[in-house]
């Protein structure tokens, strides 16, 4: 099955990225799995804002909420995106340390099935080694399929 996995945030370099992966799909028939990364101090921040808000109204709010809002954020994003391209797509959050980014774009396109992954480079790694950033870099050399990198 054809199936392509995108990390995007919500910046121009990542619009055009998922534009460009929009066509993809649209031209092969595929569908797409939207990912959406939540920093693990965003995500602390607002399960306790949940909790503040829980206290107050006392009830009991899922802390899944945190990451489905942010995947409900990426899914306006990419809807708005691919509009009237006829795509198919699924959007999912992951919760991420500072090196972690690389390996869920990964892990995401195992388990959804994906042969093709789609991101934004972000420049030269620190040490100076990697043309496409750490991040990019992770992906090309772990995911088992074709990789279309941009840059920002």
């Amino acid at each position: 099955m054809k199936r392509g996995v995108i990390a995007i945030d919500e910046t121009e370099a990542h619009e055009t990225l998922l534009r460009e992966a929009g066509q993809w799909a649209a031209a092969a028939d595929a569908k797409l799995v939207v990912l959406t990364f939540l920093d693990e101090s965003e995500y602390e921040k607002g399960v306790e804002t949940l909790e503040s808000v829980g206290k107050v109204e006392n009830v009991s709010y899922d802390t899944g909420a945190v990451t489905e809002a942010a995947a409900d954020d990426a899914a306006a994003f990419a809807a708005g995106v691919l509009d009237g391209m006829g795509v198919e797509f699924t959007t999912v959050a992951a919760v991420v340390g500072d090196k972690e980014r690389g390996s869920r774009v990964v892990e995401a396109g195992e388990k959804y099935d994906c042969d093709h992954a789609f991101v934004v480079g972000t420049g030269r790694s620190p040490t100076g080694k990697a043309l496409f950033g750490d991040f990019a870099q992770q992906v090309i050399l772990n995911f088992g399929g074709l990789v279309t990198i941009t840059m920002e």
